[in-house]
Parts: structure tokens; C-alpha cells; sequence
């Protein structure tokens, strides 16, 4: 095993506040798929101890016996006020939402709803490898519309999947990605309102992963994609998960613009009861008594995007980063380091830091890597002085 640097603990830093020691007694996926000697930096966990108020609200359930079916809207309530608390937004209705086991699971029952087998869901490559795999799996066919050279939605190349998709009168979908994943990206109300007024032109719906909402650089606003002009038939799909590490405790929230209530109508009532009630227990807890422990958070994660921005520049200044403004992930460009299409595969071998495989991520992600960004900064600084050495 590799010696790594403990983190020092900070009571102010949730991302200080555990040791290398503490985190390889966990079991989940971060932490096990790979040998001790290797330091992972790839699946979106968090490197974090659980909110205090999430932790104090499940095992207040537990200790009630309170582990039965879910009812109530205590989570679509505490959802919408944080909603108007961080980005000003007090279009959800609680009426118009429906409880989903997670949100890739609610994108996949929202694509039954509006689209049929066949039918075409375009994204914005490249992104979230989930997107390609759940849309297949549920019997549709991914359109790309690559993104701009500047990490951005690609207008033109939005329009013109949108056609595609549409080729022969088929009905078709836009799986937006907002924050986008993996480059970090924030979309503007601008951007938003361009992609409302030409899925309405075209006849294409748009369903929002907006599960990375939470998490945003500071002094930024997340803009949620049914609050702008023109996404009245939107969908959107939202949950605590990546702001609070909560994705062992399963619950989403489908919700539905004002022209598209009728749709959660037809989302299968064996959805909404596949939810976990701890899990929503959690979730509730978070969007509502969870925003001092967030934003401590956010301050840790600006401190280590600078922090990759220092190392790079530092020891890998071919590698290209522009820092985002959502997101604890960070797209690394390491094409100029001519190590081919899989640059995380070196980084493992030669290095024994984990990361994502840009290839994975579609059209555009070859020759990139996506790091996570929610870790110690010792951590990190450890894995860039190791990818360093394995392309030395």
C-alpha cells in the first residue's frame, strides 16, 4: 500500500473531517471497487461525514420504528422552499410532483411517458455515461448535439439533432443536463430560454437532470430549466443525492411544468412505492435544515478547484482545465500529453489514481478524465503529484 497524507481535521470543512484511514473502512463503490494502494477519484461520492441534520432525522426514524411505506409532501415542500431560497424560483408545485426511486430511474419513467420505443432522446455530448446506457436499456435511441468548443450548449448543434430525432414525424426528447456533467458547467437563463423556445418550435420535450443543482460555486445562482419562458411542458427530475452524499438513500422528486401535470398521471404507481421512506426522510431533511452544512461545503470545494488549478499549473501545465461553476467535477483536456482515447487507464496503472474515463462519456471525451473534486485537498494533491510521476 502507498503511504498518503492524512488530512488534517477542520470542523469548518466537511471535506477535512474524515482521514484516509476513516474513509477505506467505508463499503460503498468509491471506495472498494479498487485495491488500497489506489486513491479514488472517479464515481460522484463525496469524501465527507453526513450532515448532522440528515443523520439526526434517520436514526430519529429508526429509533420511532418509522420504516414503513412513504406518504405525505414534507419532501416536495422542503425542496421548494430551498428552491426559492437559492435560486429565487417559486414555480414548484407540490401538486405537480411525483416520487421516483432516483433520478435516473425518473428520467427513464418520464422518457416511457412522452416517447415511445424507437423514439429518439438527444443529449449533449460528451456527458453522463448513465444517460446512454438507461436510454438504450429502456428501448430508445440516443441523437447526439455535441457541445461547443467552449464546454457550452451548441445551438446550432442542438437544432439540428433536434431534426433528427424528429426525422419522419417520430416524437423525441431532450435529456438536458443541468448543471452539466462532466464539465461543470451552469447554464444561464439565456441558454435556457434558447432551448425552451426551440424544443417548443420542433416539437421535442425536454426532461432536466437537475440533480447537481446544490451544487454551485459561490455567488452563483443555479437556474432551474422550468422557471424560464417556454418550458411550461417540461419535466424535470431533482434531489438532495450529490449536495448531501446521499446516494445510498434512495429518493427523487419528478416534477412537472404547469402543461405537463397530466404527464405524472401516467408515471406507474410502482414507481413512486420503490422509493425508500429513509431515504426520503433524508432528503427532506437535507433541502431543509441542511444549508449551513452545504455551504461549508461549497467554500471547501472552491478552495480545491483552485487547488487542481495551482497543481496542474504546476505539474502538468499541458493538461487543459477550465474550473466550473456547478458541480464537485472537474474535466481534465489531457490530450496534449499523448497518452491516447483513455488517459484514466495510465493514470491507473502507472500512477494508481482512479479516474473517470472521458470515453465513457461519448462523442468529445476521448483524451479527457474527470476527477472528483469532493475530497481532502491532501488527496488531491497527492493524486496529481502521482499522475505526474506516471507520465514523467
Amino acid at each position: 500500500m502507498i503511504g498518503v497524507p492524512s488530512a488534517t481535521p477542520d470542523a469548518a470543512n466537511p471535506l477535512r473531517q474524515l482521514t484516509i484511514a476513516q474513509l477505506r473502512q467505508r463499503t460503498s463503490l468509491k471506495w472498494r471497487e479498487y485495491p488500497d494502494d489506489v486513491l479514488p477519484l472517479w464515481v460522484a461520492e463525496m469524501d465527507v461525514p453526513l450532515a448532522e441534520p440528515v443523520a439526526r432525522a434517520i436514526t430519529d426514524a429508526v429509533a420511532r420504528g418509522d420504516t414503513g411505506y412513504t406518504a405525505g409532501t414534507a419532501y416536495p415542500q422542503a425542496l421548494a422552499e430551498f428552491a426559492h431560497r437559492r435560486s429565487g424560483w417559486d414555480g414548484l408545485a407540490t401538486e405537480r410532483t411525483a416520487l421516483v426511486p432516483d433520478v435516473m430511474h425518473g428520467i427513464v419513467e418520464a422518457l416511457r411517458v412522452i416517447t415511445k420505443p424507437g423514439d429518439a432522446v438527444v443529449v449533449n455530448c460528451p456527458v453522463y455515461p448513465p444517460f446512454y446506457d438507461f436510454v438504450t436499456h429502456a428501448g430508445r435511441r440516443i441523437v447526439e448535439a455535441p457541445l461547443g468548443e467552449d464546454l457550452r450548449i451548441d445551438v446550432g448543434a442542438l437544432e439540428e439533432a433536434f431534426r433528427q430525432a424528429r426525422a419522419g414525424g417520430r416524437q423525441a426528447a431532450y435529456l438536458l443536463c443541468n448543471p452539466h456533467n462532466p464539465t461543470g458547467v451552469l447554464h444561464t437563463a439565456a441558454e435556457l430560454t434558447s432551448v425552451a423556445s426551440l424544443a417548443d418550435r420542433l416539437g421535442v420535450r425536454v426532461v432536466a437532470d437537475e440533480i447537481h443543482a446544490p451544487v454551485v460555486v459561490g455567488g452563483a445562482r443555479f437556474v432551474p430549466y422550468l422557471s424560464v419562458p417556454g418550458a411550461e411542458n417540461g419535466l424535470s427530475l431533482m434531489s438532495a443525492s450529490k449536495g448531501w452524499n446521499l446516494a445510498g438513500l434512495r429518493g427523487a422528486l419528478l416534477i412537472a411544468g404547469p402543461a405537463a401535470a397530466e404527464d405524472l398521471a401516467r408515471v406507474p404507481f410502482e414507481a413512486s412505492v420503490s422509493t425508500s421512506h429513509l431515504g426520503v426522510i433524508a432528503h427532506t431533511a437535507a433541502f431543509r435544515d441542511g444549508g449551513e452544512w452545504l455551504d461549508a461545503v461549497l467554500t471547501g470545494l472552491d478552495d480545491n478547484r483552485r487547488l487542481l488549478a495551482a497543481l496542474l499549473a504546476e505539474h502538468l501545465p499541458a493538461v487543459r482545465y477550465h474550473p466550473g461553476q456547478a458541480t464537485y467535477l472537474a474535466w481534465l483536456d489531457c490530450r496534449a500529453l499523448g497518452l491516447g482515447d483513455d488517459p484514466a487507464g495510465v493514470f491507473l496503472d502507472r500512477g494508481r489514481v482512479a479516474l473517470s474515463s472521458g470515453t465513457a462519456f461519448g462523442t468529445g471525451g476521448g483524451g479527457h478524465v474527470r476527477l472528483n473534486l469532493a475530497t481532502a485537498p491532501e488527496l488531491i494533491t497527492e493524486a496529481l503529484r502521482r499522475m505526474a510521476a506516471a507520465v514523467a
